[in-house]
């Protein structure tokens, strides 16, 4: 069995929490789920009053965000990585500096030690040089930032199909399974 921590900060970009939830089930993966408070308010408000209710039903437990004794919290709990998505400037920052201040950045920091996959898909723009360092120090940790940058080349029609590309590279990235993601396949007079 494959077992993922989704983290879910209070940076907007709710949708990607979803399509992440979504690819990480596509690749038959089991879901350790971790919402901050803000996730909480910023999917109601982004997705509507259900949201919360799918991603929990994507999941296989929902841990509270405060409970620093959860099983996630221990590197001795089987897990194969982490994706955060959102990632918000704050988690980013306290994962960056080993501020394990609640179950969420605890769970990241965790991944780090143990030399597991940490995805962060960090949401903010523009950037201030404290965030460009704090993604570099996540970097140097053996994390991987991914910004939820759109995959124009692939000519999407809606924010959903965005959003989808996005989490699925982000599943990618774990390489729990073959690949999800929709790859760039060159055409005759068209670059990227």
């Amino acid at each position: 069995m494959t077992r993922i921590i989704l983290g879910v900060s209070g940076a907007s970009g709710a949708a990607l929490a979803l399509d992440c939830a979504r690819a990480l089930k596509t690749a038959g993966a089991t879901v350790e789920l971790v919402l901050s408070a803000m996730a909480e308010r910023t999917l109601a408000l982004e997705i509507g009053p259900a949201a919360r209710h799918e991603l929990v039903t994507l999941s296989c437990r929902l841990h509270s965000v405060i409970d620093l004794g959860a099983a996630i919290a221990s590197g001795s709990f089987p897990v194969h990585g982490m994706i955060i998505a959102p990632c918000s400037m704050r988690s980013l920052a306290a994962i960056a500096h080993g501020l394990d201040d609640n179950l969420l950045t605890r769970s990241a920091s965790v991944q780090l030690k143990e030399r597991r996959p940490l995805v962060l898909l960090a949401r903010e723009a523009p950037l201030t040089l404290a965030h460009l360092r704090n993604m570099a120090a996540v970097t140097e940790m053996g994390g991987i930032v991914m910004p939820p940058v759109p995959a124009f080349y692939l000519r999407p029609d809606t924010v959903a199909q965005i959003t989808a590309q996005i989490a699925a590279r982000a599943v990618d990235l774990l390489q729990i399974a073959p690949p999800q993601a929709r790859a760039w396949v060159p055409t005759e007079g068209f670059a990227p």
